[in-house]
């Protein structure tokens, strides 16, 4: 096959398998539509075997060319996209993610008449969005990527028409979401304006010249304030925080759980994408931007999230301050003028990414698995006595907000530790103790759950939670999975920490 459509495999694979998935769906009778969803797996399945076969040629690449044990980083379509380790890190991750995906939220949409078609088709779309996104090399494929998966969230989110929350919910992420789009856009044009060019290898070129003139500096940091701008609203951290809680909590709960995960993958590689490969020299403009979004977010989100009783909402501020964490490793980079620190500061930022996707889609996955017909599991009273009713899935939400908390052993300890660990390596201290004690200020909260599963009674007259008969088996076994993995990851973090930094190296 030619070099430069073997780059793109997986997103033909995907975008093949989603077209023949809406015709089959179109023969598909009956409510369950087993085959639909069955199929959806069998094209995650094969992207993920696309992508080892992409991974595999770049390695043997190497070895013919005698360096053993490197990956080849391949170009396609004119450079404007490209396959590292990272893009394919990403895209195995986000793959096992959609699939959770579409186990955790079948029931609940059966249940509310919403496991159609539409909702599979958009979910692998969006996929398709991050996967773009997770190999641009260039402006454009990148925007291409992000309006993709934008435009995909925006329609789910709306999905349930006779709710009127979904519907404004929905209206509002897409007037906020074509506001950042447009200033990421504008700040897009700054920078091809300055540079001539929309290849981030030859933007980074002409930076690195441009850099020391004072005027076309200045000129260049203008259209950055653009693009940290969009970024920061993909991402959801203070001050373009606005849309998360009131799309989260009025978005269907499966739904939730679509947008609380695999886009923060997608928000991960287009940050490093741009302020990395394309933006590097105006590293030091903004590495201090992004210190003052990390510290906002982490304020703004762990406090804010206390005084709720939305368990969606609560978890929709837990998200703003752990993006706040997360900016804390992409900011650390750069230290004095070199770029000693950077590979252990964005292999951290990664690590960190990757272990709050996992976090998210279990935390959201149980409001999905303790809801059922006529009933909503997202109010803190919901989950009161859950201990003596279900002991084990009372454990497993038990180390799930363990690990978001941030308690040792479990992965999101470690998590924590190794961004505290960069941001202290490139010598912000203060921006470290300002994190732990953020930290602590968001156990709180965490802490106050597990208190409500284990400790109280339930509410006197409340619905209570179903005995699971109508939940998958796979579903049940998914979940229990996902939780244990939080503890085994906390107990043996080095081989991800490791495949993340080899990812980063790989740049």
């Amino acid at each position: 096959m030619n070099l430069e459509y073997l780059v793109a495999l997986p997103e033909m694979v995907l975008l093949a398998g989603t077209c023949a998935l809406m015709l089959v769906d179109l023969r598909v009778t009956g409510e369950e539509r087993r085959a639909t969803g069955i199929m959806a797996q069998c094209v995650l399945l094969a992207c993920a075997v696309a992508t080892l076969v992409v991974l595999f040629g770049s390695v043997t690449g190497r070895e013919a060319l005698g360096e053993p044990g490197s990956i080849a980083v391949l170009y396609g379509f004119n450079r404007l996209f490209l396959a590292d380790l990272m893009s394919h890190v990403l895209k195995l991750a986000a793959y096992g993610t959609v699939s959770l995906m579409l186990v955790y939220s079948r029931q609940y949409l059966l249940d509310r008449g919403l496991w159609r078609g539409e909702f599979i088709s958009l979910l692998l779309f969006s996929l398709l969005g991050v996967m773009i996104m997770a190999s641009a090399n260039s402006f454009l494929t990148l925007y291409l990527g992000l309006e993709l998966l934008s435009l995909c969230l925006y329609a789910m989110v709306a999905l349930n028409r006779d709710s009127a929350a979904s519907t404004e919910a929905a209206m509002k992420y897409f007037v906020l979401g074509a506001l950042a789009s447009g200033m990421l856009l504008y700040g897009m044009s700054m920078i091809y304006g300055a540079t001539g060019s929309l290849a981030l290898p030859d933007i980074a070129k002409q930076i690195h010249l441009l850099s020391k003139d004072g005027t076309q500096h200045a000129f260049l940091v203008f259209g950055l304030v653009f693009v940290v701008c969009g970024i920061a609203f993909k991402l959801g951290v203070v001050p373009f925080h606005m849309w998360i809680p009131d799309v989260y909590h009025g978005a269907p709960t499966a739904v939730t759980l679509v947008i609380g995960t695999a886009p923060k993958l997608a928000a991960f590689a287009m940050a490093m994408r741009l302020l990395v490969n394309g933006l590097r020299d105006l590293a030091h403009d903004w590495q201090q931007m992004l210190a003052i979004l990390a510290v906002l977010s982490m304020a703004l989100g762990n406090f804010a999230a206390i005084a709720q009783i939305s368990l969606k909402r609560m978890l929709a501020y837990s998200t703003i301050a752990h993006m706040g964490f997360m900016l804390l490793g992409l900011q650390s980079g750069m230290v004095g003028g070199n770029w000693l620190n950077a590979a252990d500061a964005y292999a951290a930022a990664m690590f960190y990414t990757l272990i709050y996707v996992l976090m998210s889609a279990g935390s959201f996955g149980m409001l999905v698995f303790l809801s059922h017909k006529g009933f909503e599991c997202e109010n803190l009273d919901d989950l009161k006595g859950l201990n003596r009713r279900h002991p084990w899935y009372a454990f497993i939400m038990l180390l799930l907000m363990f690990s978001l908390a941030g308690v040792p052993p479990t992965a999101g300890f470690y998590a924590k530790l190794v961004v505290l660990s960069a941001a202290v390596n490139a010598g912000q201290v203060w921006l470290a103790v300002a994190a732990v004690a953020f930290s602590v200020v968001g156990a709180f909260y965490y802490l106050r759950i597990v208190k409500l599963m284990y400790f109280d009674e339930p509410v006197a007259g409340a619905q209570g939670v179903p005995a699971f008969t109508g939940q998958t088996h796979g579903m049940r076994l998914l979940l229990s999975a996902n939780g244990l993995a939080l503890l085994a990851l906390g107990l043996l973090p080095q081989p991800l920490m490791s495949l993340c930094f080899a990812a980063i190296k790989n740049l």
